[in-house]
């Protein structure tokens, strides 16, 4: 499963914007275009996330000559879960439809209403992404300490490594 290109580019964006700040806050504001040109993407799909990013509270911004965009709180506030969810990113891994009561795929040939077999594998695996981005926040990302942060999880008693 992968990220859309919206939510990698939002926390792309704003880790370039917190790698330009002093004790946790962009001392001047900085312009998309020069955010763009450092991390190779395009100014106006900036521009649709930074409004997004701005109206729910993690930029702040100024017009005019020297303006541009400031992290409204401390990096260390900010988790990544946070610019994810501003950006409207799900990382839902599954493709069950949650106003149907079952799978898109039993939905849509009308074969019964329940669950595929593999559903709770998916939405435990967007869980468990949720809680993982929920626990990095932008300065452990621009300060290198995410590395080695997944966390294993231990078997259940009686689970077997493998179904016989």
């Amino acid at each position: 499963m992968q990220l859309s290109t919206r939510g990698r580019y939002a926390v792309m964006a704003m880790a370039d914007l917190a790698t330009r700040s002093s004790a946790g806050y962009v001392v001047a504001a900085v312009s998309l275009a020069d955010i763009a040109e450092r991390q190779q993407l395009s100014q106006s799909y900036l521009e649709q996330l930074f409004g997004k990013l701005r109206r729910a509270g993690l930029v702040g911004s100024a017009r005019g000559p020297g303006g541009g965009y400031r992290l409204a709180r401390p990096a260390a506030e900010i988790a990544i879960a946070d610019i994810v969810a501003a950006v409207d990113e799900p990382t839902k891994a599954t493709r069950c439809d949650a106003g149907r009561g079952g799978c898109l795929l039993s939905s849509s040939t009308g074969i019964g209403s329940g669950q595929c077999l593999t559903h709770e594998l998916w939405v435990e695996l967007g869980r468990q992404i949720d809680l993982f981005l929920a626990g990095i926040t932008l300065a452990d990302v621009v300060k290198g300490r995410v590395s080695g942060r997944a966390a294993a999880v231990a078997p259940l008693p009686g689970d077997h490594a493998g179904v016989q």
